[in-house]
């Protein structure tokens, strides 16, 4: 396609036109098949054309396709939610939702705001995140991101927020320190961050319980976020999971949270919510956070046009059902144990690939200059860009990031297959990826 008027990401280049998928495949139109080893963007949970989840939105099509929610709810939505919250942490009571995930972070961040001002904090203005973290692309949102190279050129339009250290064991943990004291040490980082900004001045910390696409599956420490929970209820302050990447299943729980053993306020979900199939996402809120509205405004002063879709909420229920009936989160578990151990085959001794991390299907592998000490490529080469290029070439889609360090130095590949991948498909996307890897290296040293 050598013209288009639509304003691709690139404006430089083209992309491919896809035209069909088919479980983890994705075909275009030259007839080309490419194995979808990132789900797109950690999105498509179950593949594509999966039929009952087409079967769910026809369903829903033939009955009633769009009923603004100033006027009605819709059944299906009210079954989404009251799934949900069955399935959530401790706490949970209500499902809000809008149509994917920054829309969510922001829903969040003005839940938190106008709960304090409901209950007489409305001196509670702070929120605080971490570096290295991604939470959406909407002004809120990615202010509250620590995503440096996202950041950069809309700075001036952002709303201040406090960034503190990400837990980053690779990088970060000292030598002699172990994994609980380094939890400890980011604890009190965060409480002394609070104590600067001013008793009672905070009113939400975000993290990602799994860090996504800014750091690459980066897992926190063992009791990190028990500490974390620990720091805001001695300070009253909200703890916001943002799940939008790693919830819904692709950890190997349906909530990412539920493996660190601690209960959020507030939980932002999208992506694997809907698969795909329709844009979609949620914020689970606290009973409190609820009752504090109700008892006092009685609403919550907020709203997006397409809030409770209902085809995006057939389709999710329907993800959901699926998830369930064939026991995909075990599969998750299973899958990803096998895509890590064909990782490590692979790629644990590789000269240029410093760190494999992840849970479930959701891992990460960091590339390195020197693995000894730790030495990232030179930014210039743009090496995650060669890779995804090369990966492309091989029929393997993932998704690559530089600046995995500091939103400048490091590089590295997420993967996020569909909860339905093979065996065999898993063998193909390791080969393909590590063809790629090399390839991509290869070119960067010529």
């Amino acid at each position: 396609m050598s013209h288009t008027h639509v304003m691709h990401r690139s404006l430089r280049q083209t992309p491919p036109v896809a035209v069909r998928g088919q479980g983890v495949w994705v075909y275009d139109n030259a007839g080309r098949s490419y194995l979808d080893g990132s789900g797109g963007a950690a999105v498509s949970c179950l593949g594509h054309n999966h039929p009952d989840i087409q079967a769910a939105m026809h369903a829903q099509i033939d009955a009633l396709a769009y009923a603004h929610t100033s006027f009605f709810t819709t059944e299906v939505a009210e079954r989404l939610a009251e799934r949900l919250v069955a399935d959530a942490p401790q706490g949970i009571s209500h499902a809000y939702f809008v149509s994917g995930g920054s829309e969510a972070v922001e829903a969040a961040l003005k839940m938190a705001r106008q709960y304090f001002v409901e209950i007489g904090q409305p001196e509670r203005r702070h929120i605080v995140a971490r570096r290295q973290s991604y939470h959406g692309n909407t002004l809120g949102a990615l202010a509250v991101g620590g995503n440096a190279w996202r950041r950069a050129q809309f700075a001036p339009l952002l709303i201040e927020v406090e960034h503190v250290s990400p837990c980053y064991a690779y990088r970060d943990q000292r030598e002699g320190e172990s994994p609980e004291q380094y939890g400890e040490r980011l604890a009190r980082e965060l409480e002394q961050t609070f104590e600067r900004l001013g008793a009672g001045t905070v009113m939400a910390f975000v993290a990602e319980p799994v860090v996504g696409a800014t750091a690459g599956a980066v897992t926190a420490v063992p009791g990190y976020f028990r500490r974390i929970r620990e720091v805001c209820d001695r300070h009253g302050v909200l703890l916001i999971a943002d799940e939008v990447m790693c919830g819904m299943g692709r950890t190997g729980t349906l909530y990412a949270v539920e493996q660190e053993d601690v209960t959020p306020d507030l939980i932002t979900i999208a992506k694997g919510l809907g698969g795909g199939y329709q844009p979609i996402g949620a914020v689970m809120v606290q009973q409190r956070i609820v009752d504090a509205m109700q008892q006092g405004s009685g609403f919550f002063q907020h709203g997006h046009t397409y809030l409770g879709h209902a085809i995006a909420c057939a389709a999710s229920l329907a993800v959901q059902d699926v998830i369930r009936r064939d026991q995909l989160l075990a599969r998750v578990r299973a899958q990803g144990e096998g895509l890590r151990q064909r990782l490590d085959s692979a790629l644990g001794t590789h000269p240029h690939v410093g760190d494999i991390r992840g849970r479930g299907l959701f891992m990460g592998v960091e590339l390195v200059q020197d693995r000894g000490s730790k030495q990232t490529f030179d930014p210039a080469l743009t090496l995650h860009a060669r890779i995804k290029r090369e990966a492309m070439a091989r029929g393997l889609m993932v998704y690559p990031m530089g600046g995995t360090i500091d939103g400048r130095q490091g590089d590295h590949v997420l993967l996020a297959p569909p909860f339905i991948i093979s065996d065999d498909e898993l063998d193909q996307l390791t080969e393909r990826l590590s063809g790629a890897i090399d390839a991509a290296i290869s070119q960067a040293r010529a």
